[in-house]
């Protein structure tokens, strides 16, 4: 195939996209962070100014830094909108459809939406496309795509004017790599156009393409746009619970899937515990327990390591290579991945390594990593003692569970990966697909079960139950007939929602008429969550951001009270409640820092005194939270 053509200029790229393809623009941007944004825009400019111009945009995850409407958040939020998302370019299909303002002749579909980013958006949920990770592939070939544009990472110091023998598509090669193939193999036609990002990291594995497999190739002669860096979330006593009994289930010498965000990290520091603090993992673990059954065949440091098999690379995969718990390889590599989004750590993190260890991950399609088909004897081979780890927001007493949308048809987010792993899980022999859910959410100052009798969306069926996770342990459903998995599931509910969860199930004939929880199960509390974890010591490793971040400590802080806050928004019983509470309070050194961090330090209004009194009563709730 012949080398591409290099452009310095946007829209005289753009003028030839439209040349090469006509009016009728079907354009595939990647999931999350590899979209080529430069070019998205310039074609978004000339489809609102030609209504000739039909655009349908193909895509997933489109970032957009969050709008923020409590203004508690929004003083906290501002320095670091700054911080994190200074230089990134919006895209602007995704400012239109935020402000309703989408034109005609411009379409929008995504399969996997900025989780919770979209609720209550018509354009945006009307146009949603629901669908397997691995279907999207299909999907994009049936849809009749005919541009793809995708970010792309250079070699390094490679100069400016030149073009480089080979391109990365760095952190997604979930599709692109597939349609390339596809492509090069004469099966698909199609334009490729790739934006040069000098700020993304070279990645290897499939990522890695000769530059014949682009036509036009944007390179404007500088480091590229700034990425899209969210910030890590706080991992709380709950969140820790979770990882620990999570780790306790993963073999020595097994395989690996964790996702993003605090449950992510808390399952990775877990794993860390168990290897490099044996002692404290497990007498937290056994303080958990409180005197339950264990399997105790997974609880010693890891000999043989882990390989990990992720459909996303997270920053919890970096600190369990640097801990020694991933250490087995597979075809040379120790991670294979499909794609990365991550904060300013992550890239710090990924920037710093070893270039030997560096080229150990292996960046492969989502057909490879969440799929079973082609070259099904390696990868059987390879994927022994696999625990598939994800999570969820709900889950029924019969081991159905939501994890992307409600029951009135809103999508939160979508179902990405997390079929193909649970199908996955049971495929593979000794594999196992592990959903993690907190056992109860507050809203609107209420607590509320996570676990429902019945509910009206869900993602995976209970026909896939294998094991979930709560803090109050570990249901293992798999093969169980409906009576026990209800009984199962209640051993791992909270106590305040177990005996209306119970009378139900006997309503409905589906549990004895005379069951009864055993008495070892009906004390799950978040006290005796506290409780178990109070030790000094366990403290001391169980940190709210365990795996490093790019806080301050006053922003650490203010995140777990803003959190707090938040759950207790739509009470007014409870928001008086703190600060009433923060009235009564003395400020300590460090939260007199936090009030300046929020210019609350001299309130110059009511308002700003209720708000300065609401927050102490947080920041002194949330410490007791995570120091009992």
């Amino acid at each position: 195939m012949p080398a591409p053509e290099l452009f310095k200029d946007v829209e005289r790229l753009a003028d030839l996209v439209i040349e090469r393809v006509g009016k009728r623009i079907l354009l595939g941007l990647p999931l999350g962070l590899g979209k080529a944004n430069t070019l998205a825009n310039a074609l978004y400019a000339r489809a609102k100014a030609d209504p000739e111009i039909q655009l349908t945009i193909y895509t997933a995850l489109t970032l957009d830094p969050p709008t923020i409407k409590n203004e508690l958040a929004q003083r906290f939020f501002d320095p670091l909108r700054e911080r994190f998302f200074a230089g990134y370019p919006r895209l602007s299909y995704a400012r239109a459809l935020k402000e309703n303002a989408l034109p005609d002749n411009i379409q929008v579909h995504e399969f996997f939406l900025q989780p919770g980013q979209w609720l209550g958006n018509a354009q945006v949920q009307q146009d949603y496309v629901a669908l397997n990770y691995t279907h999207v592939l299909r999907f994009l070939i049936d849809a009749g795509v005919n541009v793809i544009g995708q970010l792309i990472a250079p070699p390094d110091h490679l100069p400016d004017g030149l073009l480089a023998d080979r391109y990365s598509l760095s952190c997604n090669p979930d599709i692109s790599a597939d349609l390339l193939d596809m492509r090069r193999n004469g099966e698909l036609t199609y334009l490729m156009v790739g934006e040069v990002n000098r700020q993304l990291p070279y990645m290897y594995g499939a990522a890695d393409r000769d530059n014949s497999d682009f036509d036009f190739i944007l390179d404007e002669g500088t480091a590229g746009f700034a990425l899209f860096t969210p910030p890590q979330e706080p991992v709380n006593l709950t969140d820790h619970a979770i990882g620990l009994h999570v780790a306790r289930l993963v073999p020595d010498g097994g395989t690996l899937q964790i996702g993003i965000g605090s449950m992510g990290d808390a399952i990775a520091h877990g794993l860390i515990l168990r290897n490099v603090h044996n002692d404290i993992f497990h007498n937290s673990v056994n303080n958990l327990l409180a005197g339950q059954h264990i399997n105790s065949d997974n609880l010693e440091p890891f000999e043989q390591g882990l390989y990990g098999l992720s459909e996303m690379l997270t920053e919890g995969f970096f600190a369990l290579l640097n801990a020694g718990v991933i250490k087995r390889e597979v075809d040379g590599c120790l991670i294979h991945a499909s794609f990365f989004l991550g904060s300013p750590h992550f890239y710090r993190t990924l920037a710093a390594m070893d270039k030997n260890l560096h080229k150990k991950i292996g960046m492969m399609p989502v057909s490879y990593v969440n799929e079973l088909y082609g070259q099904e004897w390696e990868k059987r081979r390879a994927r022994v003692n696999a625990r598939f780890v994800n999570s969820a927001i709900m889950a029924t007493l019969m081991g159905d569970v939501v994890s992307d949308g409600t029951e009135n048809g809103q999508v939160i987010s979508g179902v990405g990966g997390q079929y193909n792993f649970a199908a996955q899980a049971f495929a593979l022999k000794d594999a196992c697909s592990i959903i993690t859910l907190r056992a109860t959410r507050q809203r609107h100052g209420k607590v509320e079960s996570n676990i429902r009798w019945r509910y009206g969306h869900t993602t995976l069926p209970r026909h896939l139950r294998d094991i979930i996770v709560t803090e109050y342990g570990v249901a293992d459903l798999r093969g169980k007939s409906d009576a026990q998995v209800i009984a199962a599931m209640l051993n791992i509910t909270d106590s305040r929602f177990q005996n209306a969860l119970l009378q139900q199930a006997k309503d409905a004939k589906k549990i004895a008429a005379d069951y009864q929880i055993p008495p070892e199960f009906c004390r799950n509390t978040p006290e005796r969550i506290a409780s178990a974890l109070a030790n000094s010591h366990a403290l001391e490793h169980l940190p709210a951001f365990p795996l490093g971040c790019d806080f301050t400590q006053q922003e650490q802080q203010l995140t777990l009270a803003l959190k707090l806050l938040n759950e207790q928004s739509g009470s007014t019983p409870n928001l008086l409640s703190l600060a009433c509470n923060g009235l009564r309070a003395t400020p300590n050194s460090q939260h007199n820092a936090c009030l300046v961090r929020m210019n609350l330090a001299t309130p110059e209004s009511l308002k700003e005194r209720f708000y300065r009194f609401l927050l102490l009563g947080a920041l002194a709730k949330a410490n007791q939270l995570t120091h009992p």
